[in-house]
């Protein structure tokens, strides 16, 4: 009798192993998801607004809002409607660099 329970109990405690490595596998895989963004549509830099902006990858409330002061210069010294042709001229503001070009290239469309 006592064979069985002590087989019982080290088959219980394997099974709550096991249990708890899938609850810690699926809330990793669940942060690895909620990290990327998401995004329905693809979003023109020429007329989004920051709340928008902040949605692409490496983009937080900073960087959103010299896209939108850049825009808004760029426009104002006369130099056409958008700012933005392609990615590549999202390398003008400052404080984005090649490598966050790349990443949101993307998400983002011209218009």
């Amino acid at each position: 009798m006592k064979r069985i329970q002590a087989l019982a109990f080290v088959v219980a405690g394997c099974l709550a192993v096991i249990l708890c490595l899938c609850f810690v596998l699926a809330g990793v895989a669940a942060d690895s998801v909620a990290g990327t963004p998401q995004l329905e549509q693809r979003i023109n830099p020429n007329d989004a607004t920051p709340a928008s902006l902040i949605r692409l990858p490496g983009v937080g409330l900073s960087r959103a809002q010299a896209i939108v002061t850049y825009r808004q210069q760029f426009r104002h010294n006369g130099k056409g409607d958008a700012a933005f042709k392609d990615c590549n001229d999202l390398d003008n503001v400052k404080g984005i660099g090649p490598a966050t070009v790349r990443d949101m290239c993307a998400w983002l469309k011209f218009e």
